[in-house]
Parts: structure tokens; sequence; C-alpha cells
């Protein structure tokens, strides 16, 4: 299965981590190249610009159309939804809109972690996903029964 790997770049190596994964038990992984870059450290100036106005990047690198466009390329994505700014298993903005894509594309959606609580789209969230697979790349394998 084609599966497009989303979620924050603050959590780049553990996206590269998935990658690996995915490619390891027979999926074909996709994101944006420059994830490896962000992941390893070898982007220093897209990881400064990350830091420095993130929204400027985003539209410089089009990381919003890329992101589009491979999600469409697709059967899936894999939210990597990793804790952040306090918030258990946090799913940001960008990738709230990743999920709305996927969704009207009738792509399946699996969330590395349970969806987070507290957040003010949580039930968005659980209007559009495929499964939950609790840290588990390999449950995808049963993914064909889902949605």
């Amino acid at each position: 299965m084609k599966i497009t790997i989303c979620g924050s770049m603050k959590h780049a190596d553990k996206m590269v981590k998935a990658y690996k994964k995915l490619q390891k038990i027979g999926h074909t992984p996709v994101m944006h190249e420059d994830v490896f870059g962000i992941a390893s450290g070898t982007a220093p100036e897209l990881i400064e610009g990350i830091t420095k106005n993130h929204a400027e990047v985003k539209k410089k690198y089009d990381f919003i159309k890329i992101w589009h466009g491979l999600i469409m390329e697709s059967d899936a994505i894999l939210v990597c939804n990793y804790d952040r700014n306090g918030i258990k298993n946090y799913v940001g903005g960008n990738t709230l809109m990743e999920i709305g894509f996927a969704y009207t594309a009738d792509k399946k959606i699996f969330l590395i972690n349970p969806i987070p609580d507290g957040v003010s789209y949580a039930d968005e969230i659980k209007a559009m996903f495929t499964a939950v697979l609790d840290g588990d790349l390999s449950k995808i394998e049963n993914s064909e029964k889902m949605k």
C-alpha cells in the first residue's frame, strides 16, 4: 500500500523511522523529501527557517500543496501524532488539514497513537480516521477490512 506520512516537523526523526519501518514491512511510504534533511540535521537553513517563521517556510517550500499531491497519489496516510506542546498525541493544524484532504479523497487514515484529548477538533478526527495503530505499524496489514 502506498502511504503518505504526515505529522509535525518537530518529529521528523520519528517520521523517518516510520518511513523505514513501512518499507521493511512491504509498503511504499512517501513524504516530502526535506523531512529526511530535517531529521538528520543536514538541512540547517530549513530547520532554522521552521524555528523562526514556519509559515514562511511552508509557503516558500510549498509544503501544503506538495503534501496534498502526495496524499492524492497514495492509498492512505499515516499520522505520526506524538506528544508536543504539552499535548499527548498532538495533531497540529497542518496535519488536521492533511487528515481532511485524505478523508475527502476516500483514503485510509491511520494514527500511530490515539486521538488527542482536550483539543477542540477531536470530534473531527474521530469522524474521519480509519484506525488507531497504538504504535504498531503492522496493524496496517489488516486494514483491508477497515472503513
